[in-house]
């Protein structure tokens, strides 16, 4: 009778509001006599230390009227010894945000960071900040503004691929629905956000003021016949302006109408990832793995930023890019048996090669052959070519062979910059979320609706 009497009264004293706040008190005023003791002379401490075992005491045996006279005891013993602390509860509550922020930090440095792919070079495995439309790639800019007359060769200039790439750019955006309700609610958790604008008045774009951080997001400023346009947009729109994309900058004699569309656009965000930097404490990098590093040492113009690419060549291999897109590694063929490299060459040998499409690895004849970016893998001109990677750097690759500046440019990335390995993307909410980043595909298609990046956001 006894266990059952035990159980059936046990319950009331665990929820009795008495004992709960002799707890939180004897809680309170144990933390104040650690952070005070050595300030207290000898007869407060003990007697302090006494108080305080007298209501652990109560607590423990669940005496609610016990534990009640023993906190008034507690508490006016504090009253002559413990000095006063005002705002405690705040003051406790900081307390737990700073150690939930330490903790979190620690987190960040010692295990997962997060990390935002901001371009397209990994696209279809991950993908950058993209937009529809975007006018913004360089051989439309060429094409419209002779912009680019000294980077482009004459004989990599083509006006019907130009006009044909325009034209697409134009169809997109004229056929752009922008979604409302749910619909709007369901794109967002994909990543997807619009931005439109109409014209308040007729008469051309006079100026465009440049965008200026207001809290979270951006704000710009458009001037039509001396009327303003604010626009407000989130800060992951992309590297490359707003009004070059939607082909304002190079329209300079366009007048609008009222009610005119000045911008109409759907921003898709980079996938955000989580990167693992536990692992490669334990481990070598392996072939194939996505990885973040550093671009700090290398020949990378931006000596402040942070890279992610699949790793490709190991220190002291050699290596050259055939004809076929496949890479070879002191002679050996990588083909799609290799690890980690399904969908790199999983295309069709008789498809040419495609932006943010799977299309194996290019070297400069393959690159020139199908009219692609100039001078997209100056260390690998033609198949003949062998690069002999140092014994204490890695080669990194791009899966978007077509608009990926990676090794191929920029040569070797130093053992040291290695940050981490990509684990898993967390936003938004695609078929690419989670932690198979080399889940195999069915098409080599984005199958998304994805516009191709300029060269001028090759990363």
């Amino acid at each position: 009778m006894s266990l059952i009497y035990h159980f059936k009264v046990l319950p009331a004293r665990m929820f009795s509001q008495t004992i709960r706040e002799a707890y939180a008190r004897h809680r309170h005023f144990e933390r104040l006599f650690q952070a005070q003791r050595d300030l207290l002379p000898p007869e407060g401490e003990e007697e302090m230390q006494a108080k305080l075992m007298a209501v652990s005491a109560a607590v423990a045996a669940w005496d609610g009227e016990l534990a009640g006279t023993r906190l008034t005891e507690l508490q006016a013993a504090a009253d002559i010894w413990i000095r006063p602390y005002p705002h405690g509860s705040t003051r406790e509550n900081i307390e737990v945000l700073l150690v939930a922020l330490a903790v979190a930090l620690a987190i960040r440095t010692f295990f997962l960071q997060p990390f935002k792919i901001p371009t397209g070079s990994m696209q279809p495995t991950l993908y950058g900040i993209t937009s529809v439309p975007d006018f913004s790639q360089d051989k439309i800019d060429y094409w419209a503004a002779d912009r680019h007359l000294l980077y482009y060769r004459p004989e990599d200039y083509h006006p019907d691929l130009v006009a044909a790439e325009l034209k697409e750019q134009t169809r997109l955006r004229d056929s752009l629905v922008i979604p409302t309700g749910w619909n709007r609610v369901k794109e967002w958790f994909a990543g997807n956000r619009y931005i439109h604008l109409v014209a308040l008045t007729d008469g051309p774009l006079d100026s465009i003021d440049p965008p200026v951080h207001v809290l979270i997001n951006l704000k710009q400023t458009l001037w039509i016949n001396g009327v303003a346009h604010v626009i407000w947009f989130p800060p992951d729109c992309g590297e490359q302006a707003l009004e070059l994309r939607a082909a304002l900058s190079w329209q300079p004699d366009h007048v609008f109408h009222k009610g005119e569309d000045i911008i109409r656009m759907k921003v898709s965000a980079g996938d955000h990832l989580l990167v693992n930097r536990m692992s490669y404490n334990f481990r070598k990098p392996e072939r194939g793995e996505i990885a973040v590093f550093s671009t700090r040492g290398t020949a990378i113009k931006n000596q402040d930023d942070y890279y992610v690419k699949r790793l490709t060549v190991l220190p002291g291999e050699q290596v050259q890019i055939g004809d076929d897109r496949h890479l070879r590694i002191n002679g050996e063929r990588l083909d799609a048996s290799t690890p980690h490299f399904a969908n790199v060459y999983g295309f069709d040998p008789a498809t040419p090669p495609h932006e943010s499409e799977y299309s194996g690895h290019v070297n400069g004849t393959v690159a020139r052959k199908y009219h692609l970016y100039p001078d997209l893998a100056p260390k690998f001109p033609r198949e003949s070519t062998i690069f002999t990677n140092r014994p204490d750097a890695y080669l990194f690759m791009g899966d978007n062979t077509c608009n990926s500046s990676d090794s191929r440019t920029w040569g070797m990335c130093p053992v040291q910059n290695v940050i981490g390995q990509a684990f898993m993307v967390y936003w938004p909410l695609t078929h690419r979320f989670g932690w198979n980043l080399d889940k195999v595909v069915k098409s080599a298609g984005n199958g998304e609706g994805q516009p191709q990046m300029g060269a001028d956001e090759r990363r």
